[in-house]
């Protein structure tokens, strides 16, 4: 009883479940790592498509020599990959003592800047390995999502950055280049990560797909490439949660996809400008009830709407404009924590309006 008290088991003699359970525990650990981390390039030429910046890259390995980096673009198109997998390549063994990542829209004040960042750009670094092999002797910052950083910041970064360029590079990686302030940016050498393009993302899905044993439609490629909008994170992500839902022997299918990733379906669109016609306000509310039935998110059509209504063939110019100039405030007033059917029922009133003047 009182080993039951003190451990919470009813045996005595954990030595004996002990291996047991550590076996099994690492064997779960081994099959529920996400597969954006167990596919996430290990060298830099396994990065895809971003053929600029792997060639300096490249160079910059063969002479073991980096500059300050500043890596901007859209999210999941290889910007940290991209560091860490060059990083690892220098480095080796000693990847992780040389290395000092920051996610920025954490660690983001001005005291992480001069107590970790400072502090670890101090600290000298020896051109040899502990096995007498050469290493560059420098160390590398990496500041992710550095555009989150307040610019007391990014002007303390600035000083750190001259004062230790014989110890440490830094490597700042954010989405909106814009939001990082000039004297940074003229210290880094600027890269620009493109959107990945479709036949990449599906040809990585594919290969993740024939190690992981996972049989997947044709057009569910197709489908899942349309949703991550070249964010090849998001597209190994909605696979893997697919292939979870599914399980381990059945085949995905493209409305599998759709299904998991929450598009709202094309119909919906549709049925939207089809009521709009009818000037019918009742239809109009029968059309959002049964929306809201089900459970699709106005804030999701809001965004698929826009590229309907654009490239809509039947709609003037005028009317365009106004139905997106009204989707603009709608959304504006959805992410102020504004009601979906109020909204979703002002866009369509203004839909009506707009239809009936032509």
């Amino acid at each position: 009883m009182h080993a039951f008290l003190k451990t919470g088991k009813i045996t005595d003699s954990p030595s004996k479940a002990g291996p047991s359970e550590g076996s099994s525990e690492k064997r779960t650990k081994s099959h529920s790592v996400p597969w954006v981390e167990k596919y996430r390039p290990k060298s830099v030429d396994d990065v895809v498509e971003q053929a600029e910046v792997v060639a300096v890259l490249r160079e910059s390995l063969s002479t073991a020599d980096l500059p300050n980096l500043l890596l901007y673009g859209p999210p999941g198109t290889g910007k940290t990959s991209t560091i860490l997998a060059a990083a690892r390549q220098l480095f080796g063994d000693m990847f992780k003592e040389r290395i000092l990542e920051l996610n920025a829209s954490d660690d983001r004040g001005i005291a992480v800047i001069r107590n970790k960042v400072k502090t670890f750009a101090q600290l000298t670094a020896s051109g040899t390995r502990a096995d007498g092999k050469p290493c560059p002797p420098f160390k590398i910052v990496i500041l992710d999502e550095a555009d989150a950083m307040t610019h007391a910041a990014q002007a303390a970064l600035r000083r750190t950055m001259e004062k230790e360029t014989k110890t440490t590079r830094f490597c700042l990686v954010c989405n909106y280049v814009s939001r990082i302030i000039e004297p940074i940016t003229s210290r880094c050498t600027k890269f620009r990560f493109k959107p990945l393009g479709e036949e990449k993302v599906i040809e990585r899905l594919r290969y993740i797909c024939e190690q992981e044993n996972v049989d997947v439609e044709d057009q569910a490629y197709r489908d899942i490439v349309d949703i991550s909008g070249g964010d090849l994170r998001r597209a190994i992500t909605t696979l893997q949660s697919c292939h979870r839902l599914k399980g381990k022997d059945a085949k995905i299918a493209h409305t599998d996809i759709l299904e998991m990733s929450g598009v709202v379906p094309r119909k919906y669109l549709e049925d939207f400008v089809s009521v709009c016609k009818t000037a019918n306000y009742g239809k109009l509310e029968d059309y959002v009830r049964n929306l809201t039935y089900d459970a699709y998110s106005v804030g999701q059509l809001f965004e698929q709407l826009t590229d309907y209504v654009v490239m809509h063939d039947g709609l003037s110019d005028k009317q365009k404009s106004i139905i997106c100039d009204k989707l603009g405030e709608c959304c504006f007033r959805l992410q102020g924590g504004g009601s979906e059917y109020i909204q979703i029922m002002d866009l369509g009133c203004v839909t009506i309006q707009a239809l009936q003047a032509n």
